[in-house]
C-alpha cells in the first residue's frame, strides 16, 4: 500500500511535468503556421485557413479545423515543444466537437507526444468523459503506457487531494490560453473515467 502511494505521487509529479510541456508547446504553436501536407493524404484544392490548426483547436474554431481537414493539412502533425497533435490539444482544452471532427477524419489515435502520452491519456487525465468515450468508440488503445509507465486509466487512479495542487498549477498556466477545468466536476469525473477504461 505504501509503495502504491509512493508510485501514485511519482506519477502525479511526472504528469504535472507533462502538462507544463503541453503549456509550453501550445504557446509555441500559436507562433507557427502548420502548413505540412501528410504524405499519405492527397493535396486538395481547398484553401487552408489563415489560422494554424493548433490555434484553431485551442480557440475552438471548428470551421477552421474542418477547412484544414478539407485542405489536406496533416492532422497528425505534432507541435514541436510537447509533441501534441491537434487531437491531443482538443482533449486537453475540452473541445469535443473538434475531437469528433479529427477522429472522423481518421486522426491517428496511437500517436504519442514527447512524454509518451496519447490523446486518450490527455482526455482521461483532464476528466473529459465525452472525449474519452469518443476515443473508446474509435478503438483507441487503452493499454498504451506513457514514458512514466502509466496507462490512461492509471493517470486518474491517484488520490485527488494529492494531485489537486498540480491541477491548480495547470489551470493557472493554461488559463491565458482559454483553458478551463472545473475542479468539482473533475473530481467526480476521475472515477468515472477509471471505470470507463477498465
Amino acid at each position: 500500500m505504501k509503495t502504491q502511494k509512493i508510485n501514485s505521487i511519482k506519477m502525479t509529479l511526472k504528469m504535472a511535468l507533462f502538462i507544463i510541456l503541453i503549456n509550453t508547446g501550445c504557446a509555441q504553436s500559436n507562433k507557427k503556421d502548420s502548413q505540412t501536407i501528410s504524405k499519405t493524404e492527397t493535396k486538395s484544392t481547398a484553401k487552408k485557413p489563415s489560422i494554424d490548426i493548433q490555434t484553431a483547436v485551442i480557440t475552438g474554431n471548428l470551421d477552421a479545423v474542418k477547412q484544414h481537414i478539407k485542405a489536406g493539412t496533416n492532422i497528425n502533425e505534432k507541435e514541436p515543444m510537447s509533441g501534441s497533435t491537434p487531437l491531443m490539444t482538443a482533449a486537453t482544452f475540452n473541445k469535443p466537437e473538434i475531437a469528433k471532427a479529427l477522429i472522423d477524419a481518421h486522426a491517428d489515435l496511437s500517436i504519442k507526444n514527447n512524454d509518451g502520452g496519447t490523446a486518450l491519456h490527455n482526455a482521461a487525465f483532464f476528466g473529459r468523459i465525452e472525449i474519452v468515450q469518443m476515443l473508446i468508440d474509435a478503438n483507441a488503445d487503452k493499454t498504451i503506457r506513457n514514458n512514466f509507465g502509466a496507462t490512461p486509466r492509471e493517470t486518474v487512479m491517484g488520490n485527488f487531494a494529492e494531485i489537486k495542487p498540480f491541477y491548480d498549477m495547470i489551470i493557472q498556466q493554461l488559463k491565458p490560453m482559454g483553458f478551463t477545468l472545473d475542479m468539482d466536476e473533475l473530481q467526480k469525473a476521475r472515477p468515472v473515467v477509471a471505470m470507463m477504461l477498465q
